[in-house]
């Protein structure tokens, strides 16, 4: 670090005189049309994950790298990063031709980890998060006289990243209300903010964070840095305990505001950015949107122009299956209820007569427990948290005793694969997987056709937005009644299996 702090004035000679070119191309800025219409403002979202590491922490590593000597390359370098800065480090040591050691959180998703490795560069694992393996890197460092390669807080590290912001500009010279930037240790948000500033002064320069690795918008509150006890690892890119001198000190003096998200909004900012490019940001990437989405709805501005950047794509697989699960909470689109129905004649039909037709169940789960109440878990696809309240309010009107969960950390994680379990009150139960045509309403129909003479004492629907809808149903039938639970199923008319006898079932379910 220098021994006077540099000056906006410095960081644009640092820009301006960048070798990040030689290996990079300038990202596009893309119309975001879809989620545009539905903010009621110009998004424009700038695609740094379609970089060569598909991240912009290329632009930073390679630039401080560039700008060693030659002897500290032929030293070897070794940096500490969650993934994406690794990569960068390692595709620059390949075009530099030297030695990268990359020390990186054991929680890493493996995406990254097999990248980096791809790229040459020699792997250390150690500790669950950025802060745990720099102090290992550091030590490493000592130990092998090696080159450090900060990842945010370093003069060219940070200037490296604020070629973006010169990209943005130059590429829309119209006036720009805000530019949304995902925060970690702030390497990029400095740059950001110190180029924007510097230029267009007007125009806001917006961190984003996750509530639970939230280190810079804590540290800018407090006047001070605020080292975290624990982070949040679902945005593992941006999850660090302690952000840099340097880019605090830019941060605090440049940035006009920090937004906090949660990780059901940056689920649905993923979704967002699918809808509309088709391309699949990782959690971090996302950031930036979730916070541009939040900001909108929060001030209520309308007709403007905002940049949000994507700031990569290394999304392990994996974690898609939490996203599509979470994305519709996320953007306020799907409500969870827990209902009580009474277990009398008309209960059900009416219960289904409140959701209506015309709505989507995304997930209906059921179990006998009691026997002079039903308790159902329901999720029901909503255009807005108002018709969530709408329909809530409907259920109490018609005595169903009601509570929302669509908050509830515990009902959304774990509870809705829970419902359910063994029942004494289940004798005589049939259990069947049932298929029908997947639709708008289908759920709703499917179940108002069954309305058996027998009582459904199991019930279990997610909708995975496959074509097909698959229901598991208990209905208790006494032997007696064979012939005419035959023709039911017959007169049903939906393809079904008997799963009375999987083993499976009687060891968790059965009476």
């Amino acid at each position: 670090m220098p021994n006077e702090p540099l000056q906006t004035e410095d960081y644009l000679r640092r820009v301006l005189n960048t070798r990040i070119y030689d290996i990079i191309e300038e990202t596009p800025l893309d119309h975001a049309p879809i989620l545009s219409a539905r903010v009621g403002n110009t998004v424009m979202l700038k695609r740094e994950d379609l970089q060569p590491v598909f991240s912009f922490k290329i632009r930073g590593a390679y630039n401080k790298m560039a700008n060693l000597t030659r002897a500290e390359l032929d030293r070897g370098v070794i940096t500490a990063s969650a993934g994406n800065h690794a990569q960068g480090v390692a595709l620059s040591a390949q075009l530099l031709d030297c030695r990268a050691v990359i020390v990186m959180p054991t929680t890493t998703p493996e995406v990254k980890v097999n990248a980096v490795a791809a790229r040459g560069g020699d792997i250390v694992l150690f500790g669950d998060s950025y802060s745990d393996c720099y102090g290992h890197a550091v030590e490493l460092m000592h130990e092998e006289n090696l080159t450090f390669v900060h990842p945010f807080d370093d003069p060219d590290v940070i200037a490296g990243q604020a070629t973006m912001a010169m990209e943005i500009l130059r590429q829309h010279t119209a006036p720009i209300h805000a530019v949304f930037v995902p925060v970690g240790g702030g390497g990029l948000v400095a740059g950001v903010a110190a180029y924007v500033k510097a230029l267009r002064p007007e125009t806001l320069v917006i961190g984003v964070q996750t509530d639970d690795s939230d280190a810079m918008a804590q540290s800018i509150e407090a006047e001070r840095i605020v080292e975290l006890d624990t982070v949040g690892l679902f945005a593992d890119g941006t999850a660090v305990k302690r952000v840099g001198t340097e880019t605090f000190r830019l941060a605090a003096a440049l940035v006009d505001e920090m937004i906090r998200v949660d990780s059901d909004e940056v689920c649905a900012a993923i979704k967002d950015v699918f809808t509309d490019t088709r391309a699949i940001l990782e959690p971090s990437g996302a950031l930036a949107i979730a916070g541009a989405k939040k900001y909108t709805s929060q001030s209520g501005i309308e007709n403007h122009t905002l940049v949000a950047i994507a700031s990569g794509a290394n999304m392990n697989f994996d974690r898609l299956r939490f996203v599509a699960e979470r994305a519709e909470v996320g953007e306020q689109r799907e409500a969870v209820f827990a209902v009580t129905i009474p277990e009398q004649q008309g209960s059900f039909r009416a219960f289904c007569d409140i959701i209506g037709p015309s709505r989507s169940i995304t997930e209906f789960n059921y179990r006998i427990a009691d026997a002079r109440e039903a308790y159902v878990f329901v999720g029901v696809q909503v255009a807005d948290r108002a018709e969530a309240a709408s329909i809530a309010d409907s259920f109490r009107n018609a005595g169903f005793e009601t509570l929302d969960l669509t908050d509830d950390e515990l009902a959304k994680g774990h509870l809705r694969h829970l419902v359910g379990g063994r029942s004494p009150l289940a004798h005589d139960e049939r259990l069947y997987r049932f298929e029908f045509p997947e639709r708008p309403g289908a759920l709703i129909r499917f179940l108002t056709s069954m309305a058996p003479d027998w009582n459904i004492s199991l019930f279990h629907y997610r909708n995975h937005g496959a074509d097909v809808g698959r229901v598991l149903a208990g209905m208790q039938v006494p032997v007696a009644d064979d012939a005419a639970f035959q023709r039911f199923l017959a007169d049903l008319g939906y393809r079904s299996w008997e799963e009375t006898e999987n083993p499976a079932y009687k060891l968790f379910l059965g009476s």
